[in-house]
């Protein structure tokens, strides 16, 4: 029986024993880090910065004050891609608009080309011919080729 009661005193003992091998002070360094250590903080550190020492409780930390303003965590998986489809999906828009683009450009282009024809043919003074809904031909006269050559001037306008 005594060896039982030895047992548990040295038990206790070397319970009390591995309590006081935790760290003992508790400090928030200039970085704004908790730092646990069994030894105190370095010479210097404001009071208002100690959490914790040997015969002190744990206190909750003071506001620190950074110079530096905390810097902007990495973004997560979902957020980067998040990012990526919406950056496909503004290049796709941007491309489809570049298309529309370009084919407006090209029919204006077109249709220059033909304002032009028309107006060299009005002016070069030949007859012109149509051919009716019968199917007979007819020429134009003086008034229409004045006419058609107003309308070719002004589609010219718009193509400079």
């Amino acid at each position: 029986m005594l060896s039982n009661r030895l047992r548990a005193t040295f038990a206790a003992l070397l319970f009390l024993a591995a309590a006081g091998a935790q760290a003992q002070y508790v400090w928030i360094e200039p970085n704004g880090t908790r730092q646990y250590s069994d030894r105190p903080p370095p010479p210097g550190t404001p009071a208002n910065r100690i959490l914790k020492a040997p015969g002190r409780a744990l206190l909750p930390p003071a506001p620190v004050e950074q110079s530096a303003p905390a810097a902007k965590p990495a973004p997560t998986l979902a957020e980067r891609e998040a990012a990526y489809r919406e950056r496909t999906q503004q290049r796709a828009e941007q491309e489809r608009k570049d298309e529309e683009e370009s084919k407006k450009q090209r029919a204006m282009a077109e249709r220059c080309a033909t304002a032009r024809e028309n107006q060299a043919q009005l002016a070069s003074g030949t007859r012109i011919a149509q051919y009716g809904q019968d199917g007979e031909r007819r020429y134009l006269s003086d008034e229409e080729r004045s006419a058609r050559m107003a309308r070719a001037n002004q589609a010219l306008q718009d193509c400079r």
